[in-house]
């Protein structure tokens, strides 16, 4: 007998639908820019955004792989960040 497939869907206009599509949008176009190479300042400043926002999102999922995955890529780019305005650190 075949079984019968179960269809998810996410849930729309919640608080974390809006942060997620954000976050998302945010690191597209992150990425247009580091595909470019003009703006690298602009692109380490919208991955930063985006990525704190998925870390919000994955803390109200309570997804741990997200959490640790966006809690170390916002590290790194707050240090690239710290390190393009004071110079290497």
């Amino acid at each position: 007998m075949r079984e019968r497939i179960k269809r998810f869907t996410t849930p729309k206009q919640t608080k974390d639908w809006y942060i997620k599509w954000a976050a998302s949008i945010l690191i597209l176009t992150a990425m247009i820019l580091r595909a470019t190479g003009d703006y690298p300042f602009t692109d380490m400043c919208l991955s930063l955004v985006g990525c704190i926002g998925w870390l919000i999102v994955a803390m109200l999922w309570k997804d741990r792989a997200l959490i640790i995955l966006n809690a170390i890529a916002s590290f790194i780019l707050i240090t690239g960040i710290a390190n393009a305005l004071v110079g290497k650190l």
